[in-house]
Formats: C-alpha cells, sequence, structure tokens
C-alpha cells in the first residue's frame, strides 16, 4: 500500500489512492538564448551608417564651400588677354622726316658802306661767279680814297727832302764841316720818310681794295633766292651799323652790323638731313640708297645716297645726323623744303613687335604689362622705335617670351595677380 505520499508502505503495497498506470515522461524545453547582443549589433551597424551618412554629407558640404570660395576668388582675380612679341623682319623699311637744302648757300653782305645806286638781279636770276648783283655808291670812301692819294704825295715829298738833305750833310761830313750826329740825324729822318711813304700807298691800297667792294659780285654760280635792298637803301660794311629800308624780299632792319643784301644758292646738288634713331646707326652708312619724297613732288620719288654722316649720337635726340644727296642737275626741285626720307635697312637686330593697344603710358614713361608663370604682372619700361599704327616696334625693355597684356585696364599694378587667357571673349 501506498501511504498518503504515494510511496509503497513497509508491506511492498502501495498506499496511494490513485491506481497505477503507465504514463510518458514529460521532458522541459531548453532555455532560448538572449537577443541582447543582436539588438547592439544592430545599433552599431546603425550608427556606422549614419556615420557614414553623416561624414559623406559634411564633405560634400566642404567641397561646395571650397567650390565656392575657388569661384569667388576667381570671379575677384581680373582675367587679362595676353600675346607675345613678335619678332619684325630682319629688313626694315623705315620713313623718317628730312629737310632739303642746297648743296651751297650764302648770305652776300656788304663790304663798303653806302648807298645802293641799282641792282642787277632779282629773286629766281641764275647768275655767274663774279656777276656784278648791285652797285654801291660810296662817297665817304671815294673822299678817303682821295685823302689817301694826297697822302702819298705828301709822304713822298718829304721822303725826297729828307733824301737831298741827307745826302748834303753826307758831304759836308768829308770836310768836317758838320759834326756826325748832324749827319746821323738827317741820315734816320730819311729812313722814317720812307717808311712813312710806305705806309701811306698801304693805306691806299686798302682804299682801293675797298672801292673794289662798291661792286657786289656773285660768290659762285648759282640762283638768287632772296633780295633784300633796293635803290637808295644806306647799306653798311660787315661790323658797321645801318639802318635800312625794307626791300621787297626781307623786312626793314634798324642799326644791324650784317646786312644781308642777298642770298644765293647752288641747287646742282640737293642736301637732305635726316636724324636717323640710334638703334639704326650701325647700318647708316656713306653708300646706302634712299628714296626721297619731296612734299613740292609727292608723286615724283627721287633717288638719294647717303654722303657722310655726324658719326656721332646726338646725346639730346639719340639720334645720328645723316646727309642724303639727290642730284638736281636740271633744277626741277627746290630747296628749303620737307622731305620722306625711305630706308630699307638690314638690321642683325630685328625690333619686337607688340599691338598699339598694349601701350600704357604713365607718368613714369611708356610701359607694358607683363605676366609671369605665376599669374602675378610687372610693368616693364620699354624704348620704342616706330609707330606703325596698329602696332609698335619695340627696341629695348622687352624679350620673345614675355606675355604682354592687350588693352590693360588703369588700375592695373605692378604684382598685382591676374588670370590669364588668350580668347578675348574670356578676357572680356
Amino acid at each position: 500500500m501506498l501511504n498518503q505520499n504515494g510511496h509503497a508502505d513497509g508491506n511492498g503495497t502501495s498506499t496511494s489512492p490513485r491506481t497505477m498506470t503507465s504514463e510518458p515522461k514529460r521532458r522541459t524545453a531548453p532555455p532560448r538564448p538572449s537577443r541582447a547582443w543582436l539588438f547592439w549589433l544592430l545599433l552599431i551597424i546603425g550608427l556606422v551608417v549614419l556615420g557614414c551618412v553623416v561624414f559623406f554629407v559634411l564633405m560634400r558640404h566642404q567641397a561646395e564651400e571650397s567650390k565656392v570660395a575657388d569661384n569667388t576668388k576667381q570671379m575677384s582675380t581680373p582675367t587679362v588677354l595676353v600675346t607675345k612679341p613678335k619678332i619684325g623682319p630682319a629688313e626694315v623699311h623705315i620713313v623718317l622726316p628730312g629737310t632739303v637744302s642746297a648743296e651751297l648757300e650764302s648770305s652776300v653782305y656788304a663790304q663798303v658802306s653806302g648807298y645802293i645806286k641799282d641792282w642787277k638781279f632779282d629773286i629766281g636770276s641764275k647768275v655767274k661767279a663774279g656777276d656784278i648783283l648791285a652797285d654801291i655808291d660810296t662817297p665817304v670812301t671815294d673822299q678817303s680814297l682821295l685823302q689817301a692819294g694826297e697822302s702819298v704825295k705828301l709822304a713822298q715829298a718829304n721822303l725826297a727832302l729828307a733824301q737831298v738833305t741827307a745826302a748834303r750833310y753826307n758831304d759836308l761830313l768829308k770836310t768836317n764841316a758838320v759834326s756826325q750826329q748832324d749827319v746821323d740825324n738827317f741820315n734816320a729822318q730819311e729812313k722814317v720818310q720812307e717808311a712813312t711813304v710806305s705806309a701811306a700807298k698801304a693805306f691806299e691800297s686798302g682804299i682801293q681794295r675797298t672801292e673794289a667792294f662798291k661792286q657786289v659780285r656773285a660768290p659762285f654760280d648759282g640762283v638768287i633766292t632772296a633780295r633784300r635792298v633796293d635803290v637808295g637803301d644806306f647799306v653798311s660794311a660787315t661790323g658797321q651799323t645801318a639802318t635800312t629800308a625794307s626791300g621787297p624780299t626781307g623786312a626793314s632792319q634798324t642799326g644791324t652790323p650784317t646786312q644781308e643784301l642777298f642770298r644765293i644758292a647752288q641747287t646742282k646738288i640737293l642736301r637732305t638731313y635726316v636724324n636717323v634713331p640710334e638703334q639704326y646707326a650701325a647700318e647708316t652708312r656713306p653708300g646706302v640708297k634712299a628714296s626721297v619724297v619731296l612734299a613740292s613732288a609727292p608723286g615724283d620719288p627721287l633717288t638719294g645716297t647717303i654722303v657722310r654722316t655726324a658719326d656721332s649720337i646726338d646725346p639730346a635726340s639719340l639720334t645720328l645726323l645723316t646727309e642724303v644727296d639727290i642730284d638736281n642737275s636740271d633744277g626741277k626741285h627746290l630747296p628749303g623744303g620737307y622731305a620722306q626720307v625711305h630706308f630699307d635697312i638690314l638690321t642683325a637686330h630685328p625690333p619686337l613687335v607688340i599691338p598699339g593697344n598694349a601701350l600704357i603710358f604713365r607718368q613714369a614713361g611708356p610701359q607694358v604689362g607683363t605676366v609671369d608663370q605665376d599669374g602675378t604682372v610687372h610693368l616693364k619700361k620699354i624704348a620704342i622705335g616706330r609707330d606703325l599704327g596698329t602696332s609698335l616696334e619695340i627696341t629695348d625693355g622687352l624679350t620673345a617670351d614675355d606675355q604682354v597684356i592687350i588693352n590693360p585696364s588703369d588700375s592695373l599694378g605692378d604684382g598685382q595677380k591676374v588670370n590669364v587667357t588668350t580668347n578675348e571673349k574670356k578676357a572680356q
């Protein structure tokens, strides 16, 4: 029997009220694993993804800010249009102004004072050397010549008296009738009178030579280009003072010590004087041909030749004075005018050529703006050769590798940063 607790009693009998049956034994389920690690894993993955998103957003924002800053900086930096200088041709054609003068040109002055009696030639007249241009009436000089002649006669008479007296005393000395001192005195007086005669004759000869200038003569073959006196005008010898009336081709002159009566020019050869810039001085040598266009004959260029140069650079103008001679045997062309002289010079140092709108002209003189490799502006002082209108020849201050700024702004300064382009639209 089973006791109350369901166990068998000591007799081996069951004391359980329940009937003993055969039932299967129930198994207990194993414990479920914890899900905390999954939560933390998902949390970590989420944080990583969120961090990547935030990092991406921040980087994108920073890139946008950097791009905006770069664009702002680029927009604030001016863009300039640049070009490189071109090398000019080795054979340079230059045109220079010149003045035309006669081969010989001289002013004719009076060498004796008097009044113009008459004149023989007017302006434009061709004369030969020695031709009489005018006659001068010289009453004062005529009177001086007469006086000089009488002075010669007086001196000769005194000489004759001195000679007779000296001879007589020399004879008396032989008989001891006079002293030696008296004889010496009269011999000396004879010598003095001889010198007086010589001086009087020399003075007379000088007056006679002056009288020869009563006839004003042409010094060489040529043409009369000016007549500044008329009949009745008083003229004075060079170095004296005179008052003259105005002639038909000259103004009134008062108190001038050197009055020009005529001007005569020889025009068989015309001399053209031109100032050649220093950079072409080495190639400007006698024998070089030139084409000369006179203002009076623009359609008739003349061939000239360099005959001489000053062989020295003028420090004021930095030019070489050059003479170009033109044959004018036919007398067709006139001196005294303006000419354009054309040279074709082969130079060993061709100039650089830049656009004319690259020039900057400020207080420092002509300059151009250049840009180096890092975009920095440098203002360079230049020397200009020829102005070709739309372009300029530069003889100093630039190299062929310089980047020259075209159309520089007034505010462009040395050391300024710029953007460089060769596209005109981008520069604008």
